[in-house]
Parts: structure tokens; C-alpha cells; sequence
């Protein structure tokens, strides 16, 4: 009756090992470390510069406690933070001897101390969070107005492409603030240019209003078109956020939507908060713009003329000033890849970029139409433009490769391909709040939290056994199971554990052990009503498990609506209490039960129960004795 099968058993010493196995990791700590990884596409990371590492921190006399090459980047750990700051200085020398135009990037981290054996099987800590490992928090806010305005700039020059196509004649096509103005001279031109945003633009919406002998339309962006240009800018700026930290070599990156405009980036671990803080600082959005070579605009070059209309003056890093177009004519977002390179016949640095099929259209048409003329590539940043390239158009290109070259040197056509890689803003966006939280701080914020579990576990663990007796012991055991299966699911998914995650798995504990205090007053009810011992154990696991599935359930549904809809910290909670829910109830009913079949199983002729004083609510002996 109350025997598991051999296979039974066997499955729970498997979950038991490969729990130990995958918790083991995140007790051994964090060590000071030292990341070398590569900033450029065309330099590899191999055992090559492993070895070379090796050497160089041997070179200065330093003996790292273990170099390992990990994905795309060295890791050297040291037993020291002054050795790490040395190792750094030492590395930096070697291998970056031109700031200038760096092939690697040298960066202080923190890596875990576990054996090498445990890396080998993949047992990995969990990463930690913010507030319990250090590191550094920012808020960006993002120009929404700015993604409005540059959205009613891209519609003034598709319109502007699609009434040329259509033979539709007008008299000037103008953009104000975030609306379009389209002048024409009579009703029956703005009859057939309305009907044509109106075909094409689904997005906008036009009133015309008289203009003395002319008719002037006026589109502008739909409300719930204007919401979705805020949505995709918002999402875009956080993917780019994304690409531009993992492109240089920082790991586990927290980065967030807070509120409708503002992104909360953090990084923890990260000990160089100006190298961190210089990542975010790239935040450039680059526009790809005719050059303006008329007459008035050479004139405004030379500082003899106003701006043409139409036109914008911006400054190469030469410093010689250049005339673009208003009018984008691509941006970042149709840019799929971008490569540094060198040019076949006269190998002149260049950034080889591959387009989506919409940018390779338009580019198709802007380079047949614009042979031998200008294209700039403007690079905004921080609301202010600089023309990081202008070269000359050669021949119309197709395909969606493009090679950009011309007045550059290696370095910058190495970062020039490196923020185009990574893609560029959809509106630009400053710092609003930093702050840095240091390790000591963080290591602090561990003590205490794992003090409140660990006790919380003691204190629990005394009640039970005081009161349930053995029962109390295996219900401890099961509890204890359960916080070693929470800790090594957390470790397998590697998610991030935060202070909040920290009070979810205190809660976890007592949720768990409430199945527990379930079972064993279902077993004590049958033993009052005379049940057999060996019946009353069976029974009362078995009328115990739907209780505990619904209760379990519930409490399931209510973590998975703050991990459907909350944010932040209330995510890092949710996350840890529904995992906590799924162990609890595994170990609380499967682990609790082979324990007691285990130990009470065998014997056939059971008397007795050691599970508290068992009072009957008549007078009369008791079933169970304590024991």
C-alpha cells in the first residue's frame, strides 16, 4: 500500500543529484576577472589570444587562478581586486597599443569561482542582480517628439516621390513641426492628392483650407498611428540599447520599458561605470541625405549665403562644412548589416553595408537618379549632426550592398561600421538618473537575504518536528528539497536573482510547507477515525492532494498575472514565486511520500505513527502514541 517501485526511487535520487549538482555553483562565490573581447567583426577571439593573455599577465607577474575563452571573449580570474586592476593595465598596454583604433576592448568583470569540473557539465550560477551584485543603473528618456517629427519628415518625401509618379502637380511640399503642408492651385489637384494619401498613407489624415488663389493640404499623423510611432521607437531604441552593449562585450544586461518614454538600463557587475556610462553615451541615430550642390548652397558653404530652404548645414570632422537635404532618405533601420573593409583597387578603408529590401529599393532609385552627385551620412547625437562621410555617387547600385568610402581613416570606418552594426535610434534619448551601487553594498544585501531564508528554514524546520514529530522531520526534509530544486532551476534558466526574488523564495518556503501541515492533519483525522496506520497514511495523501493541487493553483494564477503584467521588480518576484510553487509541490507531496513509504513502507504489522499527540474528540486511548 505505501511502497513506492524501485523506478520511483530512482527518479528522486536523480532529481536530488542533478539538484545538488546545478545548485552547488552559487555557493562558491564571485572572483575579480578581467574580460578581454573583440570590438571589431574581422578579429577573432581564439585559444591564440587565450594564450596570449596567458603570457601577458605572466609577463607582468601575475598568475591568474583560471583563464578560460568563453564564447567570443577571454576571462582571466584573479584572486585580488588590486591584481585585476593590474592585469587590466597590463592586458590594455599589450593588446590595445593604439587607443585610437582598438582591436580589442579589456573590461573588469566578475566571474564565478566554481571548479572547473562543474563549467565542464554547464553548472552555472545564478546571475545576480542589481542590488545584490553592484553595478550601475541608468534612465534614459526618450524624445518621442523627435521620433514624431522625424516620421513626418520620412512621409513629406514619400509623398513627394508618390505625386511625381502619379503626374500630380503641386506647389511645394513643406513640412511644419509635425505636419505636412501641400500647396496646389486647384480643386481638382487637391481632390486627386487627397485621394492619394488617402490610398497610400493609410496613416495620415488631411484637411484643406483655402490659401488665397491656392488650396493648401495639410496631412498629419493619426492619433493611433502616432501611439504605434511611439511604440515601435520605444521598442527599436531597446533592441539597438541591446545590440550596442552585447557588441561590446557586457553580459547579462538588464535593459527595460518604464512608463511610455523612458528605458531603464542596468548593468550589473560592471565596475568601469565610464566605460558603461560611454556605451549609452553612442546612442546616435544616423540618417542617410542627398548633398545639396546648388549654387546657393556652395555659397552657404563657404560662409557667403544663407541655408538654402529646404537644407541644412552640418559639419564634416574635418571641420569643412556641408549642405545636406532635408529630406532622409534611409535611416538605421534598413541597414541589416554593416562591415569594415578596404576598397579592392585603391585600398582605402571603407564600411560595406547590406540593406533590407525596402532600403535596397530606394537606394536603387536615389543612385540612378543621383549619378555623380553627393550622399552624406549624418550621424545625431546628442541633438547635435556631424557628417561622418559624403561620398560621391559612382553608378546606380542594386543588390542592397553598398560600399561607403572616401576621406575616412581605419578607426573610423571601424566605428562608423560598428553604429551602423548596431543599429541606430529610433529618436534620441538622454541620461536622466544614474547611480552606482558597489559590491560591498550588494554583498550586504546577500548576507541579509539569505540570513532570512535560512532562518525562516530553521524556524519552520523546529516547529514541524516539535509538533509533527518524524512527520516534522520528513516535512523538513521535503522543505529543504524544495528550496535545493528552486535553486537549481533558477541556475539551469540562469535567471537573475534580485532582493525581490530573495522574499519570493522565503514565501515559496512557506507555501510549501502548508501542503506538509495538509497531509499530516489529513493523516491524523483518519487515525481519530480508527483507520489503520498503514490505511490512514495512504488515505491521507491521497484526499490530501486535491486541497493542495487547488490551493497550489490558485496561488499559480496570481504569479502569473504579476509576471504577465508587472515590470521590474515585480517580475523578478513573480518569476522565482511560480517556480517556487511548481518545486514546493513536488517535494511537499512526491519527495515528502517516499521518505514515509521508505521508512514506514516495510513494516507490515504498523502499530504506530510518529506524528504528535493524536487526540480523539471521545474519551478513549489514542490510535498514535508519540513516539
Amino acid at each position: 500500500m505505501n511502497r513506492y517501485p524501485v523506478w520511483k526511487y530512482a527518479i528522486l535520487v536523480i532529481v536530488l543529484l542533478v539538484g545538488v549538482l546545478y545548485t552547488l555553483p552559487n555557493f562558491f562565490g564571485e572572483a575579480p576577472a578581467v574580460q578581454v573581447s573583440s570590438v571589431k567583426t574581422t578579429v577573432k577571439v581564439d585559444a591564440a589570444v587565450q594564450q596570449q593573455v596567458e603570457e601577458v599577465l605572466k609577463a607582468a607577474g601575475l598568475t591568474p587562478d583560471l583563464v578560460t575563452l568563453d564564447g567570443g571573449s577571454v576571462r582571466a580570474r584573479l584572486d585580488t581586486p588590486d591584481n585585476q586592476l593590474k592585469a587590466r593595465d597590463a592586458l590594455q598596454k599589450a593588446l590595445v597599443p593604439d587607443p585610437a583604433n582598438p582591436s580589442y576592448i579589456v573590461a573588469l568583470n566578475l566571474v564565478s569561482r566554481s571548479p572547473a569540473w562543474l563549467t565542464a557539465l554547464h553548472a552555472r550560477p545564478m546571475y545576480l542582480g542589481l542590488d545584490l551584485r553592484g553595478g550601475v543603473h541608468f534612465m534614459l528618456q526618450v524624445d518621442m517628439q523627435a521620433a514624431l517629427t522625424k516620421k513626418a519628415e520620412s512621409y513629406a518625401g514619400d509623398i513627394r516621390t508618390a505625386l511625381r509618379d502619379k503626374n500630380i502637380r503641386h506647389g511645394g511640399i513643406s513640412r511644419d513641426g509635425q505636419s505636412i503642408d501641400i500647396k496646389v492651385r486647384d480643386e481638382a489637384t487637391q481632390t486627386a492628392a487627397r485621394n492619394l494619401i488617402a490610398d497610400q498613407f493609410a496613416d495620415l489624415q488631411t484637411v484643406s483650407t483655402p490659401d488665397g488663389n491656392e488650396f493648401r493640404l495639410r496631412a498629419t499623423i493619426k492619433p493611433e498611428a502616432t501611439r504605434r510611432v511611439q511604440e515601435q521607437a520605444l521598442k527599436q531604441n531597446i533592441v539597438t540599447l541591446h545590440n550596442r552593449i552585447n557588441e561590446l562585450g557586457v553580459a547579462e544586461p538588464v535593459i527595460q520599458q518604464q512608463g511610455l518614454d523612458r528605458i531603464v538600463v542596468q548593468l550589473p557587475g560592471v565596475q568601469d561605470t565610464a566605460k558603461a556610462k560611454d556605451i549609452l553615451g553612442r546612442t546616435a541615430t544616423l540618417e542617410v541625405r542627398l548633398v545639396d550642390e546648388g549654387t546657393e548652397a556652395r555659397a552657404a558653404e563657404s560662409g557667403r549665403g544663407p541655408v538654402p530652404f529646404g537644407s541644412e548645414r552640418y559639419l564634416e570632422r574635418s571641420g569643412q562644412p556641408v549642405i545636406v537635404k532635408k529630406q532622409v532618405i534611409l535611416t538605421g533601420e534598413n541597414l541589416t548589416d554593416a562591415q569594415p573593409g578596404f576598397d579592392g583597387q585603391t585600398q582605402e578603408p571603407t564600411v560595406n553595408l547590406t540593406l533590407d529590401a525596402k532600403g535596397s529599393r530606394i537606394f536603387r532609385d536615389i543612385t540612378r537618379e543621383n549619378i555623380g552627385k553627393r550622399m552624406a551620412i549624418v550621424l545625431f547625437e546628442k541633438g547635435k549632426g556631424e557628417v561622418v562621410t559624403a561620398p560621391v555617387i559612382r553608378s546606380e547600385i542594386g543588390g542592397g550592398r553598398v560600399q561607403i568610402s572616401g576621406r575616412m581613416t581605419t578607426a573610423e570606418a571601424n566605428d562608423t561600421a560598428l553604429l551602423l552594426r548596431a543599429g541606430s535610434l529610433a529618436a534620441p534619448m538622454e541620461i536622466i538618473e544614474e547611480f552606482t551601487i558597489g559590491p560591498s553594498l550588494g554583498a550586504d544585501n546577500i548576507e541579509r537575504g539569505v540570513n532570512s531564508v535560512v532562518w525562516g528554514l530553521v524556524a519552520i524546520a523546529i516547529f514541524m518536528c516539535a509538533y509533527y514529530m518524524l512527520f516534522g522531520v520528513f516535512s523538513s526534509i521535503a522543505l529543504g528539497m524544495n528550496v535545493l530544486l528552486l535553486l537549481a532551476v533558477l541556475s539551469m534558466l540562469q535567471a537573475t536573482l534580485t532582493l525581490p526574488g530573495i522574499a519570493a523564495m522565503a514565501l515559496a518556503i512557506g507555501v510549501a510547507i502548508d501542503s506538509n501541515v495538509l497531509i499530516n492533519e489529513r493523516i491524523r483525522e483518519e487515525l481519530r477515525a480508527g483507520v489503520s496506520p498503514q490505511a490512514a497514511i495512504h488515505t491521507g495523501y491521497e484526499r490530501a492532494w486535491a486541497t493542495i493541487f487547488d490551493s497550489n493553483v490558485t496561488t499559480l494564477i496570481a504569479g502569473l498575472a504579476l509576471l504577465a503584467f508587472g515590470s521590474g521588480p515585480v517580475r523578478g518576484f513573480a518569476v522565482v514565486h511560480c517556480i517556487g510553487i511548481l518545486t514546493s509541490m513536488f517535494s511537499a507531496v512526491f519527495f515528502s511520500r517516499g521518505l514515509v513509504n521508505l521508512w514506514y513502507g516495510r513494516q507490515k504489522k504498523l502499530k504506530s505513527v510518529s506524528i504528535g499527540t493524536v487526540w480523539k474528540p471521545e474519551a478513549g486511548t489514542d490510535v498514535a502514541k508519540t513516539n
